[in-house]
């Protein structure tokens, strides 16, 4: 019996309808399309509209999708974890209300508030509760209603963020698939940096509270940006450099939407060449913190089963590929006859204005993907 890793075998998301468009956010404060794109990179962002709809109710959504695609009883999850900065309420946690919801009636849940790191560091714990054999699914709900809390007078972060839910269900592995290895950070020094000032017990909230706008995302951009760019672009190379991957080995780098420069400084960093097709879309999705990396795994799974339906649902089937993130983990690729391949490495990047995690996963190197692709469109 091999040890017991945290396999990720399914994923679910939910993005709102409404698409609050560059043009639209121009009318609104003074910005343009061309400034937004070439400082921030961001194209479109979604916005949940509604009476009393919060955060849960895209986590619910995102966690019936992922039940419905594993035609899973939702009374079969052990454990539900939400990463949020924008809960429904301090109490009962958005967590215990989307298992509520969902049916997860055997399932005991809670919330993890960290920001953009929320997703990963719920990830990480959820992991835990697998290799310890305490659980056997887990379910992580990334989700966030930014525009809760977004200034739309402030131009400098209004175009940023926007709202969204993904989750993905954690099983055990004892093949070696899954969760291996991962980097965390943390400096709370860097809190005068991005924070939201009032709606605590710091500053609850009031008349004074109110009026000066204190419930809504304050941020120095250019101490985040400078933070941003050294420590997640280290960080990566530290992954590397701890198993001795080159840029040969990774396939695809899957980072926190914070800003376009960073992410391109982040994969030039590790190399301009071989990673930067594969980060690049990002470009046109919001940043919704907590679902920001769990919805681009999504969309890269998509993406993938586009590309080579048979090749991705056989790896989702057994529990590997794309569906599954590990920090450093290796994976079998079965090709289109069922007989193991090579492996390569993805690395998954979670910048968090000083909060830092690296994940590596793998099947295929980047040339003989790419190479089997173009044999299987010929074919």
């Amino acid at each position: 019996m091999g040890k017991i890793r945290a396999a990720i075998t399914g994923v679910g998301a939910y993005l709102p309808d409404y698409i609050l468009t560059n043009d639209e956010l121009s009318r609104m404060v003074d910005t343009s399309d061309e400034w937004i794109m070439t400082r921030i990179g961001i194209k479109t962002r979604h916005i949940l509209k509604g009476e009393a709809l919060g955060t849960s109710y895209m986590g619910v959504k995102a966690v019936r999708d992922l039940l419905e695609k594993k035609n899973m009883n939702p009374e079969e999850i052990d454990l539900v974890i939400c990463a949020t900065v924008t809960p429904d309420m301090f109490f009962p946690s958005t967590g215990n209300l989307i298992a509520g919801e969902a049916g997860c009636k055997k399932a005991f849940a809670y919330d993890v508030s960290a920001a953009c790191s929320g997703f990963l560091f719920a990830l990480t714990t959820a992991s835990k509760f697998i290799e310890t054999g305490t659980c056997k699914k887990v379910i992580v709900v990334g989700a966030d209603k930014m525009s809760s809390i977004v200034d739309y007078t402030d131009r400098k972060t209004c175009p940023i963020f926007g709202d969204g839910a993904a989750a993905v269900l954690l099983e055990p592995d004892e093949e070696g698939y899954g969760v291996i290895d991962h980097i965390l950070h943390s400096d709370g020094t860097g809190a005068p940096h991005l924070y939201m000032k009032a709606g605590g017990s710091r500053y609850p909230a009031s008349e004074e509270t109110i009026r000066n706008n204190w419930h809504t995302i304050t941020q120095d951009g250019q101490a985040v940006f400078k933070a941003a760019v050294s420590n997640m672009a280290d960080v990566s190379v530290e992954m590397m450099e701890r198993y001795n991957l080159t840029s040969d080995d990774i396939r695809y780098l899957v980072p926190h939407q914070a800003n376009l420069r960073i992410i391109d400084a982040t994969a030039n960093r590790a190399d301009p060449q071989q990673m930067y097709d594969q980060h690049r879309p990002l470009r046109q999705h919001h940043r919704s913190d907590d679902s920001a990396v769990s919805l681009r795994l999504r969309k890269g799974i998509e993406a993938g089963r586009q590309t080579h339906p048979r090749f991705v649902r056989r790896r989702l089937h057994l529990g590997i590929g794309l569906c599954e993130m590990g920090l450093r983990r290796r994976i079998r690729e079965i090709g289109f006859n069922s007989k193991p391949k090579k492996e390569m490495d993805i690395f998954f990047i979670k910048d968090v204005h000083f909060f830092f995690f690296g994940i590596t996963v793998s099947p295929i190197r980047k040339r003989e993907w790419d190479e089997r692709r173009n044999r299987h469109h010929t074919n």
